[in-house]
């Protein structure tokens, strides 16, 4: 607007009345003002003017792992929902990285969002940052991870049921020694899968190993060394529960690099929302999250908190189990035999 306003010798805020459509300013002036407009590219941030206003229908996100496809699909589901009731996103990554969540709710505070969506890292074990958020009376909703939840809503999935349904489908096709390759024990998520898969060994009166157990970062190398010395044990495992995507394909990768069979050796299962699971060798059984309509439901409930519901919601959403060869044990043993 500086720029235009020199070139035509006139005030910023005369620049400012005429794009906006100001009566005070003559229809010449405007034309004029409009046509230099187009021709410098100039567009008008609704954010600074919103926030000029004081009328910001802005909330801001907070994700641990935007490369990872759950989290950019829980970043759609949010922007659409957003979208159709006339919010704007602006998205923080934290890197799964403790400090950059901290740094990312500070920025998101001093730019006076309406409302903030977040997903923990992994390494949060210190909440003080989130009780700064609600001092200071700004709505928040936590997806998938989640914290306080005597203080704020949630959305997250029914993991703890759908880890006994994928540890019961791996008994059922034979499996006995199920291993459980996931993150840290802090994490609540992690908490309900374990859950489940326990739960599950539990009823079918399987013993509960501990040494089948693993918890590690949530990073592909971790997950592919903790798999690694799972499946060095005597007897080794025969069946994998993966915690997310990223445990998932670290699992496999290990088992192919010590030259096992899937499912014929060790069967796999893991929580995975990746288009990618279908199309390597063998197809890969998922837990799916329901990650998009995750993040729509986030959205959701942070909009009505803005809008004055004071309720706490903690909403589930039921989880979708997909089988395919990799954990199918019977299937394929009865392909070998007829083969």
């Amino acid at each position: 607007m500086k720029d235009l306003a020199q070139k035509l010798g006139v005030s910023i805020a005369t620049v400012s009345r005429a794009l906006n459509g100001s009566h005070e300013i003559s229809e010449s002036l405007k034309t004029r003002v409009k046509q230099l407009a187009t021709e410098m590219n100039y567009r008008p941030n609704p954010f600074a003017q919103r926030l000029r206003n004081d009328s910001s229908k802005v909330i801001g996100v907070i994700l641990p792992n935007l490369v990872a496809h759950y989290f950019a699909s829980v970043l759609d589901g949010i922007e659409e929902y957003a979208l159709e009731n006339g919010y704007i996103v602006i998205c923080a990554n934290s890197h799964e990285d403790y400090e950059m969540e901290k740094k990312a709710i500070d920025n998101l505070i001093s730019i006076h969002v309406q409302g903030i969506i977040a997903c923990l890292t992994q390494n949060t074990i210190d909440y003080q940052h989130f009780n700064d958020v609600e001092k200071m009376g700004i709505p928040l909703v936590f997806v998938n991870r989640s914290c306080l939840p005597e203080k704020y809503s949630s959305v997250h999935g029914n993991g703890d049921q759908a880890a006994y349904e994928a540890t019961q489908h791996l008994i059922e096709q034979g499996c006995r020694r199920i291993a459980f390759v996931g993150g840290f024990n802090h994490l609540d998520i992690m908490r309900r899968r374990k859950h489940g898969y326990l739960e599950a060994l539990r009823e079918n009166r399987i013993p509960v190993e501990r040494s089948l157990v693993a918890t590690c970062n949530v990073e592909h190398e971790a997950a592919f060394n903790a798999t690694t010395n799972l499946l060095r044990q005597q007897p080794r495992p025969d069946a994998i529960l993966a915690f997310n995507d990223i445990t998932l394909y670290g699992a496999f990768m290990a088992i192919k690099s010590m030259n096992l069979r899937i499912p014929e050796d060790v069967a796999l299962i893991g929580f995975s929302e990746s288009e990618t699971t279908a199309f390597v060798t063998p197809p890969l059984s998922v837990i799916m999250d329901q990650s998009k309509l995750m993040g729509r439901k986030a959205c959701e409930h942070l909009i009505k908190h803005i809008n004055g519901h004071q309720t706490i919601q903690h909403e589930i959403v039921p989880m979708v189990i997909k089988l395919r060869e990799s954990s199918e044990k019977r299937k394929n043993n009865q392909a070998d035999q007829n083969g």
